[in-house]
């Protein structure tokens, strides 16, 4: 083996008799470490992005979310709370209740979902840190309150203050409709507009109005009903293991979800684009490595009156094989360490400097430069994926050399 090993070594640093076959060498290995550092920096960028979806959905999404597996109302959302806030690990439990409706501000009206939620709503997520204007409030002893969404607050041309209220109104769940009385076909309520939010999230930008649980149950015909259940996990908590607790305690009659499985739609998009670039770039691995056969079957030629040689000092067709076969496996493991370095070294410029930056008016997007996220596990599926990639080109080269091995003999 160690012969070998020296042999297909001193092969792949050896200047070649023919320039043709340096040039082709010099650009094999210049492939397998362009598309190398390609994949590493591409699987970044959407580790990136992904990191940032999860950090925005922080801001508003429940850690946990509990609501009915078939239908849309919890019924005994009460008795539900009590058992939640008995399992361990769970710090904060709250019903919230989320449905449509129209708001009507001054005379701009616009249709928006509205989220009822308990007054302590804040301790669960981390709305106050997206408010741009106001503060957080749902309610005092004088009057009710609404946050309103950026989307919501540029349709109606609205601000927060006590300059107006916001009228909503719902069509009525119970009871007959009269005709002649068009208008009581609709409950409705007033609340003075207490903040103005942005999450930088279209979902809860577009057209979410935050108000008190008691307004929301007022509006929809509830009582201690809820459309869903929210949970925050105590610090450093396995939210795993409560996910679990929760399921064993309540049964199969309720969904259980973390922050991904709610946005999982987002998520799902995000990594299928991932893995569908992945598998673009792993083609160009493939061509790329089309340069190495060619270059080991130029080497092959070139290094006929070697081959004899090492026939006259006792080596085996086997022996000769796997000197070549070695070669292909070096080009390749040297163009993915170095491609992986090269990658990893970009990532991280990139990380620390923003060196490319996203086009688009800085004070409208999130971030103004690419979010890289580098992932050891990105980092061997590329290198298992060009070690997989030279282990077929040895294969190829093997054929090869036992062609013309035989054709020698």
């Amino acid at each position: 083996m160690g012969f070998i090993l020296k042999t297909a070594l001193r092969y792949l640093k050896a200047k070649k008799a023919h320039s043709a076959v340096n040039i082709i060498s010099i650009i094999s290995v210049c492939g397998v470490v362009l598309t190398t550092a390609a994949l590493v920096c591409v699987l970044s960028v959407f580790n990136g992005f992904s990191g940032l979806m999860s950090d925005k959905l922080a801001k508003l999404d429940p850690p946990i979310s509990i609501s009915p597996a078939e239908g849309k109302i919890i019924g005994n959302a009460d008795s539900l709370l009590n058992i939640l806030r008995n399992i361990k690990g769970v710090e904060i439990a709250l019903p919230a209740i989320t449905d449509q409706a129209l708001a009507i501000y001054a005379e701009k009206q616009v249709p928006v979902t509205v989220k009822g939620v308990p007054e302590d709503f804040n301790k669960l997520t981390d709305i106050e840190d997206v408010i741009l204007y106001g503060n957080y409030a749902l309610s005092d002893s004088s009057a009710g309150y609404a946050i309103l969404s950026i989307g919501v607050a540029g349709a109606l041309h609205s601000s927060n203050g006590f300059f107006d209220y916001m009228r909503l109104y719902v069509p009525k769940r119970k009871g007959n409709i009269n005709p002649v009385y068009p208008a009581k076909a609709f409950r409705t309520d007033s609340l003075y507009i207490s903040a103005i939010y942005q999450a930088d999230q279209s979902s809860y930008d577009r057209d979410m109005v935050y108000i008190p649980i008691d307004v929301a149950r007022r509006l929809f015909d509830y009582t201690t009903e809820a459309t869903h259940i929210e949970v925050k996990p105590t610090k450093n908590a396995d939210e795993t293991a409560i996910i679990k607790r929760i399921e064993s305690a309540l049964g199969n009659k309720y969904s259980v979800k973390d922050r991904l499985q709610q946005q999982a739609t987002a998520f799902k998009m995000v990594n299928m684009e991932k893995w569908v670039t992945f598998l673009l770039l792993s083609f160009i691995l493939i061509i790329a490595a089309f340069n190495v056969i060619s270059s080991l079957s130029l080497l092959i030629i070139e290094k006929d009156e070697s081959i004899r040689t090492f026939h006259n000092i006792g080596a085996t067709n086997r022996q000769i094989s796997m000197i070549f076969i070695t070669e292909g496996l070096l080009i390749s493991l040297t163009g993915a360490i170095i491609g992986i370095a090269i990658g990893v070294i970009l990532c991280l410029m990139q990380q620390e400097l923003g060196l490319i930056k996203l086009a688009g008016d800085s004070e409208t997007i999130i971030v103004d430069s690419y979010p890289v996220k580098l992932l050891w596990s990105d980092l061997t599926i590329v290198f298992a994926l060009v070690s997989a990639v030279g282990v077929l080109t040895s294969f190829i080269t093997a054929t090869l050399m036992r062609s013309r091995l035989k054709s020698k003999l």
